[in-house]
């Protein structure tokens, strides 16, 4: 069993607090609201169990995503019609992940904190699902951004792929735009990882001239860009790629950096790495399967329940 929470669980624990603030008096409509609160808890940790195991095509690929999600990876300016970086990213993981099918495949993502999103697994639709629902936090929670906060995790997603099997081979897939926004923290030197690494590149998002970043207000759900406070005009705030930081985090783990412009720009790249990969196809695999699905049918009822009971008091 593993848990991959839909939205950060200390904001759900807020937002469950602030729900249990308003619980009625009444007993028993407490105790139906309660139950709601617990339900949508439990989705949000989007718990997910083995299923049976399955013949696959495995390899002996190991392969790690650590992916920038702050909010300057929303920034409009891949490509020839201004795609939002994160767009272009998720559509790029997902080339990838089909390229080197097969694979054990990991995700880290990185915005205040940084988190392990899925173990190593060959379950191709949980990596691809976790991938494609990668978002932002909100603007009023986030803080300026640095490029340091997934290398612990990063040390230890490695370290642990080379305790399991030390005859796999571990690949690094670093996704950023290399910007750094926190003042008072520098770049750290990724050398650690490097003796942990056989392969992997660092791909770079933007461009010199930057763009604009398009954020949803989390309590009105509209859209609107992202504004530069720092000044009194209050114009777009415009993100642009810091080629220098990816450069010197490729060159301390010891792997090729490619500014991604289009998604040609990795196929030479894929096609060294698949040239070391070995493929079995009989081997055994377990795959995980969702089940926050089940718990949305009984909450679905007291909601619909609470909703009528609701327009029988009006």
């Amino acid at each position: 069993m593993i848990i991959s929470e839909i939205i950060p669980i200390w904001i759900m624990v807020i937002i469950c607090l602030i729900l249990l603030i308003f619980i009625s008096k009444n007993k028993f409509t407490a105790i139906r609201q309660i139950i709601m609160i617990i339900l949508i808890f439990v989705i949000n940790l989007r718990i997910m169990i083995i299923s049976k195991d399955v013949e696959v095509m495995s390899t002996n690929l190991d392969v790690l995503f650590v992916i920038d999600n702050t909010m300057s990876i929303l920034a409009e300016d891949y490509g020839n019609n201004n795609t939002p970086r994160l767009e272009a990213i998720k559509n790029d993981c997902n080339y990838i992940i089909d390229r080197l099918n097969g694979s054990k495949f990991s995700i880290i993502t990185f915005n205040n904190n940084s988190q392990i999103l899925t173990p190593y697994t060959k379950d191709v639709s949980l990596t691809k699902d976790s991938i494609n629902m990668i978002g932002t936090l909100d603007k009023y929670y986030a803080k300026g951004s640095t490029l340091n906060t997934p290398l612990e995790n990063m040390q230890k997603q490695l370290e642990s792929s080379k305790e399991t099997d030390k005859t796999r081979k571990r690949i690094v897939f670093f996704i950023s735009d290399g910007e750094i926004t926190s003042e008072d923290e520098s770049l750290k030197s990724f050398s650690s990882i490097k003796k942990l690494t056989d392969d992997g590149v660092v791909l770079g998002y933007g461009t010199e001239n930057g763009g604009y970043m398009k954020v949803k207000n989390m309590y009105t759900e509209t859209e609107a860009y992202l504004e530069d406070t720092s000044n009194y005009n209050y114009e777009k705030a415009v993100s642009k790629i810091d080629e220098k930081n990816l450069k010197s985090i490729a060159k301390d783990i010891g792997i090729d950096y490619i500014h991604m412009e289009s998604q040609s720009k990795i196929k030479d790249k894929i096609n060294e790495i698949e040239k070391f990969a070995k493929k079995n196809i009989n081997e055994k695999s377990s795959n995980y399967i969702d089940t926050y699905y089940i718990l949305t049918v009984p909450l679905a009822i007291l909601l619909l329940y609470e909703f009528i009971n609701y327009k029988r008091k009006l």
